[in-house]
């Protein structure tokens, strides 16, 4: 067995599979890039729009609040089979990476929104108050005393499911959208040993995951506070 993989790896490696690999590579990177960007930043929105000190229209605070309770129980299969076929309802002829982007986004905006809520209530509320004593309007204080503080306790949550992301994004090779699982499955039905087609993926994966802790590492560093503060 291994003597025969050994002797399928220059075949597998060669040129045009090395740079369908990497085109495979790059499109997993960019999908979870803007999917996973986009729905942070539509969360981070979510999240502060359920925050009464920010926002007091109550309707805004329900509607906001519904949104995530609805889009975290949704599958990400499902949610990517209604994204897919809403396009189609529509008239929209979208690339699939669209559908996928957009699929992921939903699901992000949802989960982030309820990590970032949960780093913003976890600042005590004292801190709220004492720059409402000093005339700071919600959205100041919120961007001057009380995120700072919890941005250390946003990023590691909202790290972590965006890995899982990643890894949910092979999912979308059942709508044909050429991330890393599809070229696996495309190698392996050229001949080549599943284990070397899946084994290689496997280590594509590895590395843009740990990239991302990596990234994110960093960001809780920069964007924590002090503690000798």
């Amino acid at each position: 067995m291994m003597a025969a993989l050994l002797d399928e790896l220059p075949r597998f490696f060669s040129y045009y599979n090395v740079i369908f690999l990497a085109q495979a590579f790059a499109y997993t990177a960019g999908l979870s890039l803007v999917g996973c960007g986009l729905g942070f930043v539509a969360g981070f929105g979510l999240a502060v729009l359920r925050q009464e000190r920010v926002m007091r229209f109550a309707p805004v605070r329900i509607l906001a609040l519904l949104y995530v309770e609805l889009f975290r129980r949704i599958p990400f299969l499902v949610l990517l089979m209604v994204v897919f076929f809403g396009f189609q309802l529509a008239g929209a002829d979208v690339p699939m990476f669209v559908v996928a982007a957009t699929t992921v986004a939903l699901s992000a905006a949802a989960f982030s929104a309820e990590n970032v809520r949960a780093g913003l209530e976890a600042v005590h509320r004292n801190q709220w108050d004492a720059a409402e004593t000093l005339n700071m309007g919600g959205l100041r204080a919120l961007r001057l005393v009380v995120l700072p503080q919890a941005w250390r306790i946003i990023i590691p949550p909202s790290m972590t499911y965006a890995v899982g992301l990643v890894k949910a994004t092979s999912i979308a090779s059942q709508i044909g959208v050429a991330e890393l699982t599809f070229a696996a499955k495309i190698l392996n039905q050229k001949g080549f040993s599943p284990a070397l087609c899946f084994g290689t993926i496997l280590v594509l994966y590895f590395v843009l995951c740990w990239s991302l802790n990596r990234f994110a590492a960093h960001l809780e560093v920069r964007l924590a506070p002090s503690r000798s503060r």
